[in-house]
């Protein structure tokens, strides 16, 4: 069920002279756990309609492909084989998503992992008794973790080459289902679009009349009203063909014997990261937003700021708290005007 929303905008000198105007459309749908927003200029409902729904039946059906939490979905499918016993061939969807994890892996030298899903299940039942994995399951979980439990072979085909490891694409896969919604909508000839999937956000193009669209951002991940903290008010940004992901514990963390752990896990120890952080990324696109935010979590600001200097047209907010107080590192390419488009530079400044 898709819901719609119609807000009138006249376009001026951005459409062509045969347009009289655009209005702005955006239909919403329940995928892979939070609400998805796509937003769409068009000249008509008809093309809106079916641009948006268009849009979110490819994330319905990526969801199917990149769940860790549907049993029926195709990497749950693939998990459950494992120790694969001749290598088994994937979607193109699923293998394109594995290509781009393990090269983040490799490149973050461990503090990304696709295969960090035994860990994610420890720290799911964790959140849930508010006790410590048992020493002997980490121990059973790093056994069953790391590059070298899983091999990319040729033909599109995959080997898991331990028992009980889990593959988990939570880092990345939001990111890509974004991206592969944006590419619908310009197919169906749409030139600004945004998908908002709670807080994960890509955009194509600017609404009219406008520098880009405006983004507003909660420091430590997307919050309900009454939860947001005072002292970390969201900001805005304006971006245009970009993406913004804002990694953060403000749901998904638990406090246990007085240290707060988050739903974030690092794969190089099986340890959910601890304290209160977020890390806000703004990058090209989607997928590099998604995995690169997931990735400075795990390596905190000091070596995330450092990581994402070596990372193309991207940069960084870290927020976090020590002894008491708020505090903010920025990549230098963080814009001082938090503006940013692929089409441009980012412009540079720290605050």
């Amino acid at each position: 069920m898709v819901l719609w929303v119609l807000i009138s905008f006249i376009l001026l000198s951005q459409i062509p002279a045969n347009a009289a105007s655009l209005s702005r459309y955006s239909g919403t749908r329940r995928c892979m756990g939070v609400t998805w927003t796509v937003t769409a200029f068009a000249e008509s409902i008809s093309k809106a309609e079916k641009a948006i729904t268009a849009a979110l039946d490819e994330v319905s059906r990526l969801e199917q492909v990149l769940s860790d939490y549907k049993p029926t979905s195709e990497l749950c499918q693939l998990s459950a084989l494992a120790p694969t016993l001749s290598p088994t061939p994937v979607s193109p969807e699923l293998w394109e998503v594995l290509v781009q994890a393990t090269a983040w892996r490799d490149r973050s030298h461990g503090a990304f992992d696709p295969t960090v899903g035994v860990f994610t299940d420890l720290w799911r039942k964790s959140r849930q008794t508010k006790r410590m994995p048992l020493a002997r399951e980490l121990v059973a979980a790093r056994n069953a973790s790391g590059p070298d439990t899983l091999r990319l072979e040729d033909g599109h085909k995959v080997s898991l080459l331990k028992p009980d490891m889990r593959l988990d694409l939570g880092g990345i896969g939001m990111g890509f289902a974004i991206d592969q919604g944006l590419n619908i909508l310009k197919d169906n000839d749409i030139v600004a679009g945004m998908i908002d999937a709670s807080g994960d956000i890509g955009v194509i193009g600017r609404p009219p009349n406008s520098a880009g669209w405006r983004v507003e951002v909660d420091a430590l991940g997307r919050q309900p009203e009454k939860n947001r903290c005072e002292d970390l008010p969201p900001f805005f940004i304006t971006l245009e063909d970009a993406s913004v992901t804002t990694s953060g514990d403000a749901f998904q963390a638990v406090e246990i014997e007085g240290i707060r752990y988050s739903h974030i896990v690092d794969p190089r120890t099986g340890i959910g990261v601890v304290g209160s952080t977020g890390v806000t990324v703004i990058a090209p696109d989607a997928t590099t937003a998604d995995a690169l935010a997931t990735t400075l979590s795990v390596l905190g600001p000091e070596a995330g700021c450092e990581f994402v200097e070596q990372t193309k047209d991207c940069s960084a907010r870290f927020v976090w708290y020590e002894a008491g107080q708020i505090r903010v590192q920025t990549s230098s390419r963080w814009s001082t005007q938090t503006s940013y488009s692929s089409q441009k530079k980012i412009k540079t400044g720290h605050k």
